[in-house]
């Protein structure tokens, strides 16, 4: 019996059509018309909310799931200039070490050539994700991507606001500068001379 009460509660129930009938007991065709356009009116109201409702979130989700691919994408990216810029310390040391050429021939031909194959490696890894250097002597500051440690005076105007020395290379990441380059630039003074 239960098993017949259960059945029962899970079917759904169908609507049943009710005739209205005149006081000669005949069916009053038109009042039924009538509620049944009633019905069918309200049922095309409830789809139209239920569709426009289903579309809604629709387009709440692709708006959800593009900003999900966005913040991936640009995780991603900081994530990859941080290793980066990590690794520019590396290069950093490598290029000291091969600043003092003096010393730097002394070394090992075999040993040196190991350390100057690791540098390439080095670098090609950073030309593979757009890393270019930046910061050049002679070129005109630009404070977006100079950072300026010292004047030095000159008596050539020509060379004003030039950068007369790059202490530490700068690099940039595509568009985007992730280490500004360290330079000392020329001032001007009529006095210099």
């Amino acid at each position: 019996m239960q098993d017949d009460e259960v059945k029962k509660e899970s079917e759904p129930e169908s609507e049943v059509l009710e005739f209205e009938f005149n006081e000669d007991g005949e069916e009053d065709f038109k009042k039924t018309l009538k509620k049944l356009r009633a019905d069918l009116k309200a049922c095309k109201m409830e789809k139209e909310e239920y569709l426009t409702g289903w579309q809604k979130e629709r387009a709440d989700f692709a708006n959800y799931k593009k900003q999900e691919d966005d913040r991936r994408t640009n995780f991603s990216e900081v994530m990859r200039e941080r290793i980066l810029t990590r690794f520019l310390t590396v290069l950093d040391s490598f290029n000291m070490a091969f600043a003092n050429k003096e010393s730097w021939e002394k070394v090992d031909e075999n040993w040196r050539k190991g350390v100057e194959y690791i540098y390439a490696q080095l670098n090609t890894i950073f030309e593979e994700y757009g890393v270019k250097e930046i910061g050049e002597v002679g070129e005109v500051f630009d404070p977006n991507i100079h950072q300026s440690i010292d004047m030095t005076q000159t008596d050539k105007k020509e060379d004003n606001h030039k950068v007369s020395e790059v202490i530490q290379k700068g690099y940039k990441l595509g568009d985007r500068v992730i280490r500004a380059a360290r330079v000392n630039v020329f001032e001007y003074n009529e006095t210099a001379k």
